[in-house]
């Protein structure tokens, strides 16, 4: 009966860990001013840190990335993926053999290419130069060269006897020459054909049927292209070219096929690939990728030490209100876990909008390229030193989510310190002298 008059206890739930209460305190400490105890400057220096770290972390990443994107298509457009290469005295036949590797699996082009160094004469001005000579087919399959020829520099190129006088000319190469379409150039070689006193010089004037810029000035500054069977004339290797080139759908798997060419080709001939022929240019890129990354990722780590100063200097000012938590039943955890959601928030924010800032600037490089050019009326990016004629930038998201991942990883890390002393505080001693 006695149990039955007393009220019915009401049970109390205790709050879990980041609960309403605690991201409320958190909340508030991080928004008071400075003379509330506050540490407001000190978080908006590390949140603009933080920002701009990531911000030029994605940014630098994403033009390296677009960088080697814009170079590797250019190069791999330019040339071939599987080179095979024969001494004339082994015997082999071009035409047969080009045949045979155009039927392998992912092949989509085989070209037979003449290639010799030459000395171009324009108006009054001279350059060296390297001379392609490929068939008419092959050249229209080159998308990236015919695509970009000066309107009619193709008509009529490598067909009857005429065709068979124009070349194309790189479009800085022609400038550096003086030269226009349908001007005439002067071509010499220091070898051709074969005569009873050794080989003698060539030397032969062509008509610049068409320029052509493929948008890598190493490029259109050396190379010009004539029908490869007035190459062999001029140079002296009629039906013998010096490699046959071979185009895949997918350059990445030269490297599985070049087994299945060299068994093809015999062991008269050499097979090389792509990546053998860029071996130190892509290894070099892959390096400074590295060490760049590994530079502006220890960059993060200082923009997220200056939570640790703000939070130790919010945990000393707010060591009375800590004590009194204390003694109203919060535990050490919930300290913890409150000073430990300041110190994030401030990560947080910044790692998002340094997302937010390096997505953009990468999205619109091309106006802002232009816009700084205007303001200081110089080239930021020199088509000469770069090879390319604008900033690349290509987005990798995979990349853009680990740098993500690191620098909120950085700031987590940043804020356990600063709330473990918090944690720990007396509250006896925090309040002995108030």
């Amino acid at each position: 009966m006695a149990a039955s008059l007393s009220p019915n206890p009401q049970t109390v739930q205790p709050a879990g860990p980041f609960s309403r209460w605690e991201r409320m305190v958190a909340g508030r400490y991080l928004r008071s001013r400075r003379r509330e105890g506050g540490v407001a400057l000190i978080g908006v220096i590390a949140y603009v840190g933080i920002a701009l770290a990531v911000a030029v972390l994605i940014i630098v990443m994403s033009v390296m990335n677009g960088f080697r994107a814009e170079l590797l298509s250019r190069i791999l457009g330019f040339n071939g993926h599987v080179f095979v290469t024969s001494a004339p005295a082994a015997g082999l036949d071009p035409a047969a053999l080009a045949r045979r590797l155009s039927g392998l699996p992912g092949v989509v082009q085989v070209a037979q290419v003449i290639e010799g160094q030459v000395m171009a004469v324009g108006d009054g001005q001279v350059a060296g130069a390297v001379v392609r000579g490929v068939s008419r087919k092959d050249m229209l399959a080159t998308r990236l060269v015919s695509g970009n020829v000066t309107p009619g520099g193709l008509d009529g190129w490598g067909e009857g006897e005429f065709g068979g006088e124009k070349v194309l000319v790189g479009e800085r190469l022609a400038a550096s020459l003086g030269l226009r379409q349908g001007d005439p150039i002067t071509l010499i070689s220091p070898t051709g054909a074969a005569t009873a006193f050794g080989e003698a010089p060539q030397r032969k004037t062509y008509i610049v049927g068409g320029l052509f810029s493929v948008g890598m000035s190493e490029y259109d500054q050396t190379f010009l292209y004539m029908p490869i069977e007035q190459a062999g004339l001029f140079f002296g290797r009629e039906g013998a070219p010096d490699f046959i080139e071979l185009r895949m759908a997918d350059p990445d798997k030269a490297v599985a096929l070049k087994s299945e060419v060299a068994r093809i080709a015999g062991p008269a001939a050499t097979v090389t690939d792509w990546t053998e022929r860029n071996a130190a240019f892509w290894g070099a890129l892959k390096v400074e990728r590295n060490v760049m990354r590994l530079i502006l990722m220890m960059l993060v780590l200082i923009a997220a030490a200056n939570i640790i100063s703000g939070l130790i200097m919010l945990v000393k000012n707010k060591g009375r209100d800590i004590a009194i938590l204390r003694t109203m039943g919060a535990g050490q955890g919930a300290i913890l876990r409150i000073f430990f959601m300041a110190g994030a928030a401030v990560g947080v924010a910044g790692a998002l909008t340094g997302l937010a800032l390096g997505v953009l600037f990468c999205t619109f490089i091309g106006p802002i390229q232009q816009a700084v050019e205007w303001v200081t009326g110089a080239r930021v990016f020199a088509s000469d030193v770069y090879y390319l004629s604008r900033i690349p930038a290509k987005v990798d998201w995979g990349e853009v989510l680990m740098i993500l991942a690191w620098s909120l990883a950085a700031s987590f890390l940043a804020t356990l310190p600063p709330a473990w002393r918090a944690s720990r505080l007396d509250p006896v001693e925090a309040l002995r002298y108030e």
